[in-house]
């Protein structure tokens, strides 16, 4: 069964930095590609980036270009969501997703705030 959990939101302050976790187990984690996502109040959810299987491959919408960075560590089925330069307009609740399914996680809720 697979099973996604994502940690690491929190309240930060405009210009600040968070990194998200999202830890998977119950399928093969170093042949798939992660997608983040995230979905504010009263909005749609929104693809932020995915992640390839070796990590080398990365695409980031255009919310997180330049600002966020993916990265994953396959020994420990863990993917990262380094933000940085943190906006208002980034606070909503954060999901990882497991490609071609509709396996989400819980989310993790991310408030930029001053």
């Amino acid at each position: 069964q697979v099973h996604l959990v994502e940690s690491g939101g929190g309240l930060v302050q405009p210009g600040g930095s968070l990194r998200l976790s999202c830890v998977a187990s119950g399928f093969p984690f170093s042949e798939k590609t992660i997608m983040w996502y995230r979905q504010a109040p009263g909005k749609e959810r929104e693809f932020v980036a995915w992640i390839g299987p070796s990590g080398t491959n990365t695409h980031y919408g255009d919310s997180a270009l330049g600002r966020f960075t993916l990265a994953r560590d396959n020994a420990i089925n863990t993917v990262y969501l380094q933000m940085n330069n943190l906006k208002l307009e980034d606070t909503a609740v954060y999901y990882c997703k497991l490609t071609l399914s509709d396996s989400w996680g819980q989310g993790t809720q991310v408030t930029v705030s001053t």
